[in-house]
C-alpha cells in the first residue's frame, strides 16, 4: 500500500525567499553573516532550533526587514537548524539590501 506524502500548500503571495541557518544558545539574537551560498546565518538565544527559535527568528527578521511578522513564514525546516523563509509582498533585492545594511 502506498503511503501519501505530506506537504503544505502555500497561498502563492508574491514575495521573497531566503534560507537561514540557526545557531542556538547564543548570547543575543543577531544576524551573524551571509554565507557564500547566500544562506543567512543567524544566532539565537533559544536552546534548540524548534518552536522557541522560530518565534525569535520571526521577531528578528520582522525588525531587520521592517515588515509585519504576519508576512514572514517558515515554509521548510521548522524543527531544523536550516530553514526556508518566505517574506510576503517584498522584493528580493529589498530583502538583500536590508540584511546587508543591518550587517554593516
Amino acid at each position: 500500500m502506498e503511503t501519501q506524502r505530506k506537504f503544505r500548500m502555500h497561498d502563492g503571495k508574491i514575495g521573497s525567499a531566503i534560507t537561514v541557518q540557526i545557531v542556538p544558545k547564543a548570547s543575543q539574537n543577531e544576524i551573524e553573516e551571509v554565507l557564500n551560498d547566500g544562506t543567512v546565518k543567524i544566532r539565537l538565544t533559544s536552546v534548540n532550533a524548534g518552536e522557541a527559535a522560530n518565534a525569535l527568528l520571526i521577531e528578528l527578521l520582522s525588525t531587520v526587514l521592517r515588515v509585519a511578522k504576519s508576512q514572514i513564514e517558515i515554509v521548510a525546516g521548522e524543527k531544523q537548524k536550516d530553514k526556508l523563509i518566505t517574506i510576503a509582498n517584498t522584493d528580493p533585492s529589498e530583502v538583500q539590501e536590508r540584511i546587508i545594511t543591518h550587517l554593516a
